[in-house]
C-alpha cells in the first residue's frame, strides 16, 4: 500500500465537517429541564423529555440569541424567517421517535471562517434537540443470562445543539484540526459552548472523499463519527483517506457509508449506510410557529459581541508587538488570553508578561494539569511582579523562586520578597567586595579573560549571582565586574 505522502501527490482530499455545539443554556431548547452535565441519570427529563401523548414544545428565546451570536462570529447571514422541522430519526435515545431539527430554513446560512489566509464556507448553522445517550453493556456477567444490553440516559435528550456544516472546502487532516480549533475557540469565547470534546459539548463528523487531481467530480464520501479529540480528528481522516485510496488502487469502488472511529484500534469500521436528507422524512414542526427574526433582534445581539478570537490575535501582533506565534499561543487558551488581557490593562509590558505565561507558568500548569484560573495566581499579582523585575526590585532568577508559591498560595511577590529578604542587591560597595574576592579567587581565569577570552566574562557573573544567591542588580554587577577586570 502507498505511503500517505503517496497518496497525496495522485489524490486531492475534499473534507466537509459537520460540528454539533451543546449551547450553554440553562434549560433544554423546547422544556424547562436542566441541562447540568453529570446528573444521576433520567433526572433531568419532564413529559415534553419523554415525549409523552399530547405535550407541546416551546421555544427557548435564549437559545436563538445564542444561534445569532455564534452566527454573526461565523459571518454568516442571518435569516428573518425561520422553521423547525421534524426528522424522522428512529433510535432508541429518541423517545418521541423523530428529532426537531431545522432544514431548508436554518437560522443561519452562507458563512465562513478564515484559516491560515483560506476561506472555508459553512453552508448553514442551524438549531436542533440532542438525542439522549446508550450506555452499552453485557457479555458475561452483563445480563442475568450473560446477554449484552443497553440503558438509556435522556438527561441530554432535549439538550440545545449548533449544527454547523462546512462547504468541502478543506482539503487536509491539518487544515480541518485547525479549522475545528479555531471553531472550537470561537464559541468559548463567545460563551456559548464549553467546547468540552471529551464530555460531548461539542463533536464532530467528518466527510471524507479523494479524487485523482484533475477530476472535477466529488468522490463517495463516508461521513466519519465517533470523533472526540484534535488529535483524534486528524488520524481518523489520514486513516480514512488511505483506505478509501487502497480500495481505488485496486479496482474497487468507494460506497456511501457512516463508519466509526475507534480511537483505540485507529481505524474507522463501518456502522450503516449513509443516509440523504430524504431517507429522514423532513417535514415542518406542526407544534412550534414559524421563527420570525427582526433585524433590530439581530443588532441588539451584534452589540453584545465579545472580541473573536481572530480580532484579539490581531491586536496583540499590531497594538502589542507580539510576534504571530506569541499570539497565536495565547489566544488558544481563551482563559489564559482574558489572564493575559488583563495584566495588559494593569500596566504590565506585554512581551514580559507573554514570556512568563507561556513559560514558567505554563510550565507549572502542564504538569499539573491546571488552567491558569484554576490556580490562586492573580494578574494583579503578576503585573506586580513584572513591574517589580523591571524596576530591579527583584532579579528574573528571584521571581523564578518565588512564581510557583505564588501560583499555589496566592501570595503578592513583594510580601514574599519581603519575608523572605530576597530583594535584589543594589549597594555599590557590598557588591563591590564581592567582585573583588571573586577576581582574588580566580587568578586563573582573570588571566585567561585579559589575554583575549572575553567569554568568560559570563563566568565571573555567575560566580557573583551563585554569591548573592540570585540577589545582585544584574545591570550593576556586570558594570562593576567589567570595571574590576579592566584594571
Amino acid at each position: 500500500m502507498n505511503t500517505l505522502e503517496e497518496i497525496l501527490e495522485k489524490y486531492e482530499v475534499v473534507i466537509g465537517l459537520e460540528v454539533h455545539a451543546q449551547l450553554k443554556s440553562k434549560s433544554k431548547i423546547f422544556c424547562p429541564d436542566s441541562t447540568e452535565f453529570g446528573a444521576e441519570q433520567n433526572t433531568h427529563v419532564c413529559p415534553i423529555t419523554l415525549g409523552m401523548p399530547g405535550v407541546l414544545p416551546v421555544l427557548n428565546r435564549k437559545v436563538v440569541d445564542m444561534a445569532i451570536l455564534t452566527g454573526l462570529a461565523l459571518n454568516c447571514e442571518i435569516a428573518e424567517y425561520s422553521k423547525f422541522d421534524r426528522k424522522q430519526y428512529f433510535y432508541p435515545d429518541l423517545p418521541k421517535g423523530y428529532q426537531i431539527s431545522q432544514y431548508d430554513l436554518p437560522v443561519c446560512k452562507n458563512g465562513y471562517l478564515m484559516i491560515n489566509g483560506k476561506k472555508i464556507g459553512i453552508t448553514r448553522a442551524h438549531l436542533e434537540e440532542d438525542a439522549g445517550k446508550l450506555v452499552h453493556a453485557g457479555g458475561i456477567g452483563g445480563g442475568l443470562d450473560g446477554s449484552a444490553y443497553s440503558l438509556v440516559d435522556l438527561n441530554r435528550a432535549g439538550t440545545p445543539l449548533l449544527e454547523i456544516v462546512s462547504e468541502p472546502d478543506i482539503r487536509s487532516a491539518d487544515e480541518a484540526k485547525a479549522y475545528m480549533e479555531e471553531l472550537r475557540n470561537i464559541v468559548k469565547y463567545m460563551g456559548v459552548c464549553d467546547g468540552n470534546l471529551e464530555e460531548g459539548s461539542m463533536r464532530c463528523d467528518a466527510n471524507i472523499s479523494i479524487r485523482p487531481f484533475g477530476q472535477k467530480e466529488f468522490g463517495t464520501r463516508a461521513e466519519i463519527k465517533n470523533i472526540n479529540s484534535f488529535s483524534a480528528l486528524k488520524r481518523a481522516i489520514e486513516f480514512e483517506i488511505e483506505r478509501q485510496a487502497e480500495i481505488l488502487e485496486e479496482g474497487g469502488e468507494v460506497i456511501q457509508e457512516t463508519r466509526l472511529w475507534n480511537d483505540a484500534d485507529g481505524e474507522t469500521k463501518s456502522m450503516r449506510s449513509k443516509e440523504d436528507a430524504h431517507d429522514y422524512r423532513y417535514f415542518p414542526e406542526p407544534d412550534l410557529m414559524a421563527l420570525e427574526i427582526s433585524r433590530d433582534w439581530v443588532e441588539k445581539i451584534k452589540a453584545t459581541m465579545p472580541e473573536l478570537p481572530s480580532e484579539k490575535r490581531e491586536r496583540y501582533i499590531t497594538k502589542e508587538g507580539l510576534s504571530e506565534y506569541d499570539a497565536q499561543v495565547i489566544v488558544e487558551q481563551m482563559e489564559t488570553a482574558l489572564f493575559f488581557d488583563r495584566v495588559l490593562e494593569l500596566g504590565a509590558n506585554a512581551k514580559l508578561a507573554v514570556n512568563w505565561l507561556m513559560g514558567d507558568i505554563t510550565g507549572y500548569l502542564k504538569e499539573k494539569h491546571l488552567l491558569v484560573t484554576d490556580t490562586k495566581l492573580t494578574p494583579e499579582n503578576l503585573a506586580e511582579m513584572i513591574s517589580m523585575i523591571e524596576k530591579g526590585t527583584i532579579s528574573n532568577k528571584i521571581a523564578k523562586d518565588i512564581i510557583v508559591e505564588m501560583l499555589e498560595t496566592g501570595a503578592k511577590a513583594n510580601d514574599i520578597v519581603a519575608k523572605k529578604g530576597l530583594s535584589v542587591i543594589s549597594d555599590e560597595g557590598e557588591l563591590f567586595a564581592i567582585v573583588e574576592k571573586i577576581i582574588k579567587d580566580n587568578p586563573i581565569q582573570v588571566a585567561a579573560y585579559k589575554s583575549g577570552k572575553d567569554k568568560l566574562f559570563g563566568f565571573f557573573v555567575g560566580q557573583a549571582m551563585k554569591a548573592t544567591q540570585g540577589r545582585a542588580n544584574p545591570q550593576l554587577i556586570n558594570d562593576i565586574i567589567k570595571k574590576k577586570l579592566a584594571e
